[in-house]
């Protein structure tokens, strides 16, 4: 199937879900979530795939195990595309819009990489302009932060602010207005190619492929 954009349809259903996420909420409208939500969730991987390989669709149902909320369901769609499985490129449907992100999450051994790089005077200026130029266009910084420096750092360490995070990414959420039709796809694309160097520096300086 073709992209043809996201109806008003599919936001509604997840502004419903964020009132009521409940297994009779969600089985008594699954069929608009299977023909507005799903289903061109689904065709907009399958377009992404030729730029960015693989695209994964994320299951509706959240983990709870390990979880005092015990809300059934996510309040978003997501997917992700990448060359590995703490860095790369992602876009979530919700009540809001179609939220575009890329980043890091991972291990200690990540953490420890991009901590080293971005102490490194060779490699740290480089993430600060990337982030720098992203923030100019309207990206926002997001993952989890230390509210202290991390140990080891000197209190006046030029990119301090940056070594605080423990997960990095860089997301933009687009409205409902921006989705309806298939330019959305381009939106997406645009989206992800100006995250690229980003991502390019993470997997070179955190996957610990293609360091020096």
């Amino acid at each position: 199937m073709k992209f043809q954009g996201f109806p008003d349809r599919a936001f509604e259903f997840y502004a419903g879900l964020e009132k009521d996420n409940s297994k009779e909420y969600w089985h008594s409208l699954k069929d608009v979530y299977d023909t507005c939500v799903r289903t061109p969730v689904e065709a907009l991987a399958e377009a992404l795939e030729e730029r960015y390989g693989p695209v994964k669709v994320w299951r509706p149902q959240r983990d709870v195990r390990f979880s005092n909320d015990k809300s059934p369901y996510k309040t978003y769609q997501g997917i992700t595309a990448g060359s590995t499985d703490s860095i790369g490129y992602y876009a979530q449907l919700s009540a809001e819009g179609l939220r575009l992100g890329a980043g890091f999450h991972g291990g200690t051994e990540q953490l420890g990489r991009y901590r080293e790089a971005l102490d490194d005077d060779r490699h740290g200026p480089e993430l600060e302009r990337i982030v720098r130029k992203l923030e100019r266009n309207g990206w926002s910084l997001v993952g989890e932060r230390l509210k202290t420096r991390p140990r080891g750092f000197p209190a006046d360490h030029p990119r301090l602010e940056l070594l605080r995070y423990r997960s990095l990414g860089a997301e933009r959420l687009h409205p409902p207005a921006e989705l309806h039709d298939p330019k959305a796809l381009d939106l997406v694309r645009k989206g992800w190619s100006g995250l690229k160097p980003l991502t390019d520096w993470l997997e070179t300086r955190v996957s610990g492929e293609g360091r020096p």
